[in-house]
């Protein structure tokens, strides 16, 4: 499994995941918990919340390298983009347990 260095305003997070897509899709998932707790597996990241309410606060891009933090050659993802996709997958899931548990 690849470790991606991913940053967005407050975040900074080292996560391992099979692709930088996913990566993002966690960032977004941890940044989510702080309003709506979710249970989740056992976290494989490393992460630093700058700012003075240790709350994070994610920048309209997601940025993900392999190399580490701060770098121009990163990949950005939308934000945005990644929430809707977050979202769906949540809803698949939320769908997936009314069903089971139906």
């Amino acid at each position: 499994m690849a470790k991606f260095y991913v940053q967005s305003g407050t975040l900074r997070a080292i996560i391992d995941s099979p692709d930088a897509e996913r990566a993002a899709l966690w960032a977004i998932h941890t940044a989510m918990e702080q309003v709506m707790p979710l249970e989740s597996g056992p976290e494989s990241t490393e992460m630093i919340v700058c700012g003075p309410t240790n709350m994070i606060a994610l920048a309209e891009t997601i940025e993900l390298s392999e190399i580490g933090f701060d770098r121009g050659d990163c990949l950005r993802i939308d934000t945005f983009d990644a929430f809707q996709h977050w979202n769906m997958l949540l809803k698949a899931v939320e769908k997936l347990n009314t069903l089971l548990d139906g």
